[in-house]
């Protein structure tokens, strides 16, 4: 029996990199694409939010000489470009997709509202939602928290390149420990580092569980629909 019924899938843009150094590697896009397949063809509802990282970062603008709008401004499109390109990698594996923009940009995406987002989430169409939420000096963790309370899920899926929360960064401290499960609060008395603060606090007000895993394993995504242990639930 599946664990969720409906999910909203964060992916970060710096995961389409793969082997590349910029833009898109399209045997992580395929990959991806046959996971989230997988939990389609078990019934569950899947949103995704995506961010923009592997082509264009907003903070990263300041640096080059952007204001802090336009660098947002220029990341939220980037963020379309990636929702495309995973809509293309779910088509060609024969998953029916809708992008919806923040903005309005059609005919690349229609506007996105919930209730059209819902109602093709009903009708078992994967909802990519691009852009962000639209708006500057908001990142696209807070966008994936914001969509996933509009369209009801049972749960955000924060895919990473860790295959959870640790009590420190398990890539610099060998003897980090993994937690299965943690609590909104012991992650704020502890600092650790799940996701932006305004995400993370929207995402306790509004009572979203956050499951942290490795997207990059093949497979953990039908796993966790499936109730196995698989990363860490951070919950109230």
């Amino acid at each position: 029996m599946n664990k969720y019924k409906r999910v909203l899938l964060k992916l970060s843009g710096e995961s389409l990199l793969g082997k590349a150094k910029y833009g898109i590697d399209s045997e992580k896009l395929n990959n991806y694409a046959k996971d989230i397949k997988q939990i389609v063809e078990l019934g569950t509802e899947v949103g995704i939010v995506i961010g923009g990282g592997n082509i264009f970062r907003g903070l990263s603008g300041i640096d080059k000489g952007f204001d802090r709008v336009k660098g947002d401004s220029m990341g939220m499109l980037a963020t379309v470009i990636n929702s495309i390109a995973i809509q293309s990698a779910l088509e060609n594996a024969g998953v029916k997709s809708r992008v919806f923009t923040s903005i309005r940009m059609e005919p690349v995406g229609e506007y996105y509202s919930k209730q059209k987002a819902v109602e093709a989430l009903k009708n078992k169409e994967v909802v990519i939602i691009a852009g962000g939420t639209g708006n500057p000096y908001f990142t696209t963790d807070t966008a994936s928290a914001l969509r996933a309370a509009e369209i009801e899920a049972d749960v955000l899926l924060k895919g990473t390149r860790v295959d959870g929360v640790y009590t420190a960064d398990p890539e610099k401290d060998k003897t980090a420990t993994k937690f299965n499960e943690i609590t909104f609060d012991e992650v704020y008395k502890r600092n650790l580092q799940v996701m932006d603060l305004t995400a993370f606090t929207m995402c306790k007000e509004n009572n979203m569980p956050i499951l942290v895993f490795d997207m990059d394993k093949h497979g953990n995504l039908k796993k966790i629909i499936l109730n196995e242990n698989i990363g860490t639930l951070v919950k109230n």
